[in-house]
């Protein structure tokens, strides 16, 4: 998955139950789009996490309706291994395309390469939550995970944006 910078995209998905692995970096497509571009991979279990579920939140938490300037750095695509994958992950891009305004341009293009992130920077988030750039990118993506898709997510890794938000809360 790709679409907006890999810290965040590998973020949310370590959010979510059932997402068993995510390996940030860099990916390539067979074809037209074939320099690489900011992605994730992510390794999940069907039964407690389906696709349709884990394409719907990588569409909300990126900007899959927006062809900005960057889109050759943070392509938004879902990378298919196989014919059968793409012609499903079109499928279901079809019929979430009701929830959004504007036309989703999130591409379906077939895997070819992948190369990860520095070791520095892999699990960014987990690893430096209090970082602006997490507080300030991050938390908002996460934050909407737990109101729209709080099924799906991990409360205990977002535990401290629910005693966050008790607490602004309380104090207002």
């Amino acid at each position: 998955m790709g679409g907006g910078c890999h810290w965040c995209t590998e973020a949310v998905f370590q959010s979510l139950k059932g997402v068993l692995k995510v390996k940030q970096g860099f990916v390539a497509s067979i074809g037209a789009n074939s320099e690489f571009s900011e992605a994730v991979i992510v390794y999940f279990d069907e039964s407690k996490i389906p696709l349709s579920i884990l394409l719907e939140v990588h569409l909300h938490t990126h900007k899959s309706t927006s062809n900005h300037s960057m889109r050759t750095k943070y392509r938004s695509a879902v990378y298919t291994f196989s014919e059968d994958q793409n012609n499903i992950i079109n499928s279901y891009l079809e019929l979430l395309q009701f929830q959004f305004q504007n036309k989703l341009i999130t591409q379906v293009l077939p895997f070819d390469r992948f190369r990860a992130s520095r070791e520095q920077i892999q699990n960014y988030y987990y690893n430096n939550p209090e970082k602006p750039f997490c507080e300030s990118f991050i938390n908002p993506k996460l934050q909407m995970l737990l109101n729209k898709f709080s099924k799906y997510t991990d409360q205990n890794k977002l535990k401290h944006l629910k005693d966050e938000s008790r607490t602004t809360k309380y104090s207002e």
